[in-house]
């Protein structure tokens, strides 16, 4: 047994006395493009969002934002998601759509200063859902809020309160400029 034992100590010892150095040439063979990525990648930020409900749980939404930085004020933000109708009451007895709204802040303004645009989805019919699908460039922040809304209104009732997606003045995203 004893002989056993040393000859395993011994090929592991062999082992690792010849495979560390061809570690080490792997590891500087790895191609110069890897070593030198541009920190731009390193703002890249994509994450879950949600669930966001409107003020009396009756509409909610939940999603994925994917921001892609390409310049230090440069980027891609792809919202992807689902909203929700959850009031089964007929029209007639007061039951309402399910909406969601987005807002952005651009670069150019400060922060809070949001785009007098929003990006909004409407979806009526208790039990199912709407995809959430669109982009935006260079954007700072984004908010979303849950709300619901009557069939032929403009107006949304029992919001929410708005919820950050993302912002990049906020140090936990990792945008630091």
């Amino acid at each position: 047994m004893r002989r056993s034992l040393t000859l395993g100590l011994a090929a592991a010892t062999a082992v690792t006395a010849l495979g560390l150095p061809a570690l080490t040439t792997a590891a500087s063979a790895a191609p110069a493009s890897a070593t030198s990525a541009s920190h731009h990648d390193d703002w890249d930020y994509s994450e879950w969002w949600g669930t966001y409900w409107s003020s009396n749980h009756l509409a909610k939404a939940k999603g994925h934002i994917d921001v892609n930085y390409s310049g230090e004020e440069s980027n891609r933000v792809h919202i992807t998601g689902k909203l929700y109708d959850l009031d089964h009451r007929t029209y007639r007895h007061g039951g309402k759509c399910a909406y969601i709204q987005f807002r952005v802040q651009d670069w150019e303004n400060s922060e809070d200063d949001w785009s007098s645009s929003f990006k909004s989805y409407k979806y009526c019919g208790a039990g199912g859902y709407k995809q959430i699908n669109f982009w935006r460039y260079d954007v700072a922040q984004v908010q979303a809020q849950v709300c619901q809304i009557g069939l032929n209104s403009r107006f949304p009732v029992k919001c929410g309160r708005w919820q950050e997606l993302y912002n990049a003045y906020d140090d936990a995203y990792g945008y630091d400029a």
